[in-house]
């Protein structure tokens, strides 16, 4: 049984402060493998993660010793400091073994969507250049074909069976060796510098990018989510993950679960809206963590009937602007559960507003370890008058190391004073409660995936018979944005709909169809600077005829 909300900062550094008193070395208490090794060890009965497809269930012991074997393979197999790791697997007991074992020795960790193919795989692998990529069988064959086209050196493990690449139980029971718990010794490094995580993220325009999370940003940052979204006196025993590993909704729980000491309830399964269902009945987590579309979905009232949600006593939502009607009705559904919702940026490492106390509709109020202004993003200037909007920006410990080998977008991330500009529309009222107000960013959101316009637009420019294409979204209450692209054609083509559907279909994985339709159109709507305006195009797209 964990501890509760009020005690979460005080009890994260207790933990910090004994292991600082053990080595001597005042930096210790951002080192996130050295927490996660005193975590593991001070309670390795307790049960760390079950996957509610199989019903195993994995110990912080055994957990532990996993996690040991495997930091002892990097280093038998040649890692150094700082080298980069992917992970691409549904979650299963063995998915934060790597993650863990990288954080004893100062390994950067990569979490990738395995549903990606092999020109997408590309893209990221030439941007983290893996030593190691970490899947599941079935994409065994896409990750050699990506990495033998950049040339890149890599071991593959498959964590099950594979005759063509090297699995998990190999790697252990072959380069593992036989270091014991006492036996082992973490990395030394400066773990305000060090890079813990690279996390996929939008930006405000383009393809997506990695942004880098160092030991000291997680170790800040995460708690405060926490905190924001229980209450005292009461703690977290069960918590549902249903993100898969390249969110920071996943590594969230995956990094505080051994720290504050709850068990993780996860699937290696599909998350599809039975399978939740039977998760929270059978095992009767008590916290998660959800999109609004995706509890959207689980809350249809034609398939909820079946599931009883009287278990659950907090949940976090966030990713997207969530609707009132959606938090109305989950409080109709279990009056007693406390719903935050949760405003964060994957820059910030998570949430960056408190949302306890504040009224429906708000996303919360300053949280004191960070600084806050609001901009007007066309004349730049700071707004202090109430019921303005402008663009966040923000400035603190938990702020980002930067775009992973991009130092361009990096530099454009933050303004000539050092602030992070969110790429967010909000406003506060008198009382500094902050509300949403839109997006400036462009990237959408098809389920879990993230789904980039741009990459779209450049497979279906390269149609013959395509003169210009902008590509947006439409909203929908279950999946979240539905890709349209907005196509002007050459002059003498007739192109269909479809012809332009199935181009993309070729290219690209299938979060990135156009599930919203193709709109043909003469003339894209533009800004005084002749820029392609998206808010119009967006608007265009919900309003005008799709084939």
């Amino acid at each position: 049984m964990g501890p509760s909300s009020d005690a979460i900062f005080w009890y994260i550094q207790e933990i910090c402060y004994k292991i600082v008193a053990e080595t001597g070395i005042p930096s210790d208490r951002y080192h996130l493998g050295k927490i996660l090794l005193h975590s593991l060890k001070d309670a390795p009965d307790h049960v760390l993660q079950i996957d509610g497809a199989t019903d195993e269930k994995d110990t912080f012991k055994s957990a532990l010793e996993r996690s040991i074997r495997c930091a002892t393979a990097f280093r038998n197999l040649g890692l150094k400091y700082q080298d980069v790791i992917v992970i691409m697997a549904p979650n299963h007991i063995n998915l934060v073994i790597p993650m863990y074992a990288s954080l004893f020795l100062g390994i950067k960790v990569a979490g990738v969507d395995m549903a990606l193919g092999v020109n997408e795989l590309e893209d990221t692998f030439r941007c983290c250049d893996p030593k190691i990529v970490f899947c599941q069988s079935l994409k065994v064959q896409n990750v050699k074909q990506a990495l033998n086209t950049l040339k890149i050196s890599a071991h593959i493990i498959s964590f099950d069976e594979n005759e063509d690449c090297l699995s998990f139980s190999k790697l252990l029971d072959e380069y593992g060796g036989d270091t014991t718990v006492k036996g082992f010794t973490p990395a030394e490094f400066d773990p305000v510098e060090t890079h813990a995580f690279l996390m996929t993220t939008s930006g405000s325009t383009g393809l997506p990018k990695t942004a880098v999370l160092s030991h000291k940003n997680i170790i800040v940052g995460f708690p405060i989510t926490m905190n924001c979204c229980t209450k005292f006196p009461t703690p977290v025993n069960m918590a549902l993950v249903v993100s898969p590993i390249q969110w920071l909704s996943s590594t969230f729980p995956f990094l505080l679960g051994p720290i504050l000491r709850f068990t993780r309830l996860q699937t290696s399964s599909e998350t599809t809206s039975e399978h939740v269902y039977s998760l929270i009945n059978k095992y009767r987590p008590n916290y998660t963590i959800m999109s609004p579309t995706f509890l959207t979905k689980l809350l249809k009232p034609s398939e909820r009937e079946t599931c009883d949600f009287s278990s659950l006593q907090y949940i976090l939502i966030g990713g997207s602007a969530v609707a009132k009607e959606l938090i109305e009705e989950l409080q109709k559904i279990n009056p007693k559960l406390l719903i935050r919702i949760g405003y964060g940026l994957t820059e910030a490492t998570g949430i960056v507003l408190d949302p306890g106390y504040s009224p429906l509709g708000s996303v919360g109020s300053p949280i004191p370890l960070l600084q806050y202004k609001l901009v007007d993003p066309i004349t730049n200037e700071e707004i202090y008058k109430p019921n303005v909007p402008g663009e966040l920006r923000l400035k603190g410990p938990t702020i980002f190391q930067g775009y992973y080998n991009n130092p361009e977008m990096t530099a454009a991330a933050f303004d000539e004073d050092g602030w992070l500009k969110s790429g967010d529309i909000l406003y506060r009222n008198e009382y500094h409660k902050y509300y949403f107000y839109d997006r400036i960013k462009m990237l959408l959101k098809y389920r879990n995936h993230q789904v980039s316009p741009i990459e779209i637009e450049s497979v279906i420019i390269k149609h013959p018979g395509v003169l210009d294409v902008a590509v947006t979204g439409i909203p929908d209450a279950e999946c979240g944005d539905l890709p349209v692209a907005l196509v002007i054609l050459q002059e003498g083509y007739n192109v269909t709909a479809q012809e332009i559907k199935d181009f993309v279909k070729k290219s690209l994985s299938d979060s990135k169809q156009l599930r919203g339709g193709v709109i043909f159109v003469n003339e894209f709507p533009t800004t005084s600077t002749s820029k392609v305006d998206r808010m119009k195009l967006k608007e265009w797209a919900k309003t005008l005829k799709k084939e």
